[in-house]
């Protein structure tokens, strides 16, 4: 009768104590989740609308400020929450500090594209937008995430090249400037007439409405080669007709020259054989 007795204490003991045990925390547990829940709602609410007002004013900004801030706010979330728990937020703090890093020695790569994420939107050498050529690709960058840069090439391909590759590495943005220069060399034979070669290039580029008078295009001798007398034209153009107007010209010269008797010489040899006794 005694142990049964001791028995009935025991269990009476235990559940006085569990149940003291959800009276102490299930009020902190229910307010932590009622806090994770509506901080995320918040943090997501926030992002958002961060988002849409950047996204008018600085599309490069944009993506990577919003990851790096929601990333930053749902941190300190989960850390206030086990705060509210009861975990020790310097224990917890410290474990997060060894844990990442232990991460960012794992991730030394990542960490270096991420620098240079902060580098591009610092010194903004491209922005969303613009025309690039980098890493062998030439296309318009469609986004500037936090460790990669998202280029869009002009025969639709999409191009994801990391940061650390585009900050540490020679960079061309051909969308700077409003107008280039388009160069182009034509050949033409010894026995043509050099001045009636140069009056045909003048009125090609005068008769394109594509052609800009300011800067002046330059024609000149550009040089004196095995096979042709190489004449350089320089024409300048919107950044935008670039190419058009270089595959247009091409076409258009060589039908002008043909019209008007200039030859374009290829290259060739002359074989000479000799008869020996």
């Amino acid at each position: 009768m005694e142990d049964v007795f001791s028995t009935n204490i025991d269990v009476s003991e235990l559940l006085d104590h569990a149940l003291s045990l959800v009276l102490t925390y299930a009020p902190k547990l229910l307010l932590a989740i009622v806090t994770l829940v509506v901080g995320l709602w918040l943090i997501n609410r926030f992002v958002g609308i961060l988002d849409k007002r950047l996204g008018k004013k600085d599309p490069t900004l944009n993506k990577f400020l919003c990851g790096l801030i929601s990333a930053v706010l749902k941190v300190m979330l989960l850390i206030s929450v086990a705060s509210m728990i009861g975990i020790e937020t310097t224990s917890f703090i410290a474990v997060i500090g060894a844990a990442g890093l232990a991460i960012g020695l794992a991730l030394q790569g990542s960490l270096a594209n991420f620098a240079g994420g902060v580098l591009i939107l610092i010194f903004k050498p491209f922005k969303v937008g613009d025309t690039i050529e980098a890493q062998g690709y030439i296309g318009s960058v469609s986004e500037i995430q936090i460790l990669y840069t998202v280029v869009n090439t002009f025969d639709n391909r999409r191009i994801v090249i990391p940061n650390g590759s585009l900050s540490n590495a020679t960079l061309v943005n051909i969308s700077v400037y409003d107008k280039r220069r388009c160069d182009m060399t034509f050949g033409i034979g010894y026995g043509d007439d050099i001045d009636k070669a140069k009056d045909i290039l003048k009125r090609l580029f005068e008769e394109d409405e594509r052609s800009l008078t300011d800067p002046a295009p330059r024609i000149s001798v550009g040089g004196l080669g095995d096979n042709s007398v190489d004449l350089m034209f320089r024409p300048w153009v919107a950044t935008d007709d670039l190419w058009p107007y270089y595959w247009d010209m091409q076409e258009k010269v060589k039908k002008a020259f043909d019209k008007e008797g200039i030859s374009i010489p290829f290259p060739q040899r002359d074989v000479h054989l000799y008869k020996t006794e």
